[in-house]
């Protein structure tokens, strides 16, 4: 003890504020951390790409099927959720399908995970950024501009996996900027954002999280995010 506070005596002044603001920043992070709000029966709304829809799994094992039975087991009425979502979606692509499918204000659960394919096909963050954000209001219109019934799931790393394993710094990098600007612009609109990605870097690992196709996550790596999902989760 007589060391430590030796070396706190020996800080100046500025240093030991610097540290007492990190500390309250830290602080303040955790006490605006959202929650998701439900209260039955839920409409439950998917946009997404690959990872929403749960190509190379059953139905069963998507994680928006999954979440809407976990919830069913905890005694929350939950219709089959909507999805839209398609393999090789950009967040452009998603808009399109978004505008064409003339969705009502009805839902009163809306996920959104969009831009490994931004990403894939060599779009950059500041282009990315604009397109987010518009699906990201989008959503929570579609939620009856309620942000706790809106939740943001980040990227995954398919660089944790055997196919993009060859390129794995360089996907883990860029997808990194991605999910830092998703998680901002989310925090932007007070969105609950749900970190799954490293989980997703256990891919290599424990290669049962792992799709048979090599790329995408399996219905046991899906339960894992349904869990993350559920941590959010307040039931009425």
């Amino acid at each position: 003890m007589t060391y430590i506070r030796k070396k706190i005596m020996g800080m100046d002044v500025n240093r030991i504020k610097l540290l007492g603001l990190g500390v309250l920043a830290l602080a303040t992070v955790h006490s605006m951390a959202q929650n998701i709000t439900l209260q039955g029966p839920v409409k439950f709304l998917a946009l997404g790409d690959s990872y929403t829809i749960g190509e190379s799994v059953p139905e069963t094992d998507r994680w928006p099927v999954q979440l809407a039975a976990a919830l069913q087991k905890r005694g929350v009425t939950c219709d089959a959720p909507r999805i839209i979502a398609t393999t090789g979606w950009r967040t452009d692509d998603l808009k399109k399908a978004m505008d064409a499918a003339h969705l009502k204000q009805e839902y009163n659960l809306v996920s959104l995970l969009i831009g490994v394919n931004n990403q894939y096909q060599g779009k950059s963050v500041e282009d990315y950024k604009p397109e987010f954000e518009e699906l990201l209001k989008t959503a929570i219109h579609l939620a009856g501009d309620n942000t706790n019934h809106v939740f943001v799931v980040s990227i995954p790393d398919y660089g944790y996996t055997p196919f993009g394993h060859p390129k794995q710094a360089t996907i883990s990098h860029d997808l990194d900027a991605y999910n830092a600007a998703s998680r901002a612009i989310a925090a932007r609109y007070n969105v609950p954002y749900i970190y799954i990605t490293d989980i997703s870097r256990r891919g290599l690992s424990e290669p049962d999280l792992v799709a048979g196709d090599g790329l995408h996550p399996s219905g046991k790596m899906y339960t894992e995010w349904v869990k993350a999902i559920l941590s959010y989760v307040t039931i009425k």
